[in-house]
């Protein structure tokens, strides 16, 4: 007998993130990230959508796809504590859970009610990998859902970014000019493991079609060279 509460991927997500690397900690950090919502084929339905466009926000509740255990464990190591201390699996947003589920709150941009795929929904702020599977969507509320006083644990709180990012003109201009802020801002938000901290180390993030090679020193990024992802050509 077909379980009735089994949940269903009623959508899908579609950015530039193609690898886990890279995709900010937390949603709205980067505020300038872009993505679209594409609806699978049994919830193309413009009536689903009737009155979202009066909402700045939405709550987008999603399936950690590429990071699912078959056990889980009690405790984890929170990147953000350097991977070596651990809490309660309930005391951090770690994808790895008795059940696999992400919960994001993104700003919407644009509804497009007669594209091609159905209604499509474009969103910023979103933390999620490409073709990530989007289980429900919710309205965001502010007069219940957003508590100013609320504390942050031993989550990263800063917002603006962690570094300045040193990204030489000539690189940054083989990027599509629509992403170089983009770039610019998620790689300010530090993208290494919260354990990986070695002065000078190159590290590499792909993105939009690019792969972009940095080291941090101190308090700033420094870009070395960007690769074409599809032909992998160095136009450094």
């Amino acid at each position: 007998m077909k379980n009735s509460n089994e949940l269903k991927i009623i959508a899908h997500i579609h950015n530039d993130f193609t690898e886990k690397f890279g995709i900010p900690r937390q949603s709205g950090l980067v505020d300038t990230l872009q993505s679209k919502i594409v609806f699978t084929p049994e919830y193309r339905n413009k009536d689903s959508l009737r009155g979202l466009d009066e909402y700045t926000h939405i709550w987008l509740l999603w399936i950690f796809s590429k990071a699912v255990n078959k056990e889980w464990s009690p405790t984890v190591r929170p990147p953000r504590l350097g991977g070596n201390k651990r809490v309660g699996v309930f005391a951090s947003r770690s994808p790895f859970r008795p059940n696999s589920i992400g919960l994001s709150s993104v700003k919407i941009e644009k509804i497009d009610l007669n594209s091609p795929l159905g209604p499509v929904i474009y969103v910023s702020g979103a933390d999620i990998l490409n073709n990530t599977p989007i289980i429900d969507i919710k309205p965001y509320l502010p007069y219940t859902d957003c508590h100013s006083d609320a504390g942050n644990g031993f989550a990263y709180s800063k917002k603006d970014g962690a570094l300045q990012v040193d990204f030489p003109t000539e690189l940054l201009n083989i990027i599509p000019k629509e992403k170089q802020n983009t770039i610019i801002d998620i790689l300010a938000q530090d993208p290494r493991p919260g354990y990986q901290s070695e002065q000078n180390r190159i590290y590499k993030m792909a993105f939009g079609g690019f792969e972009i090679h940095f080291s941090v020193l101190e308090n700033t990024l420094k870009v070395h060279s960007v690769f074409s992802s599809e032909n992998n050509l160095n136009n450094a």
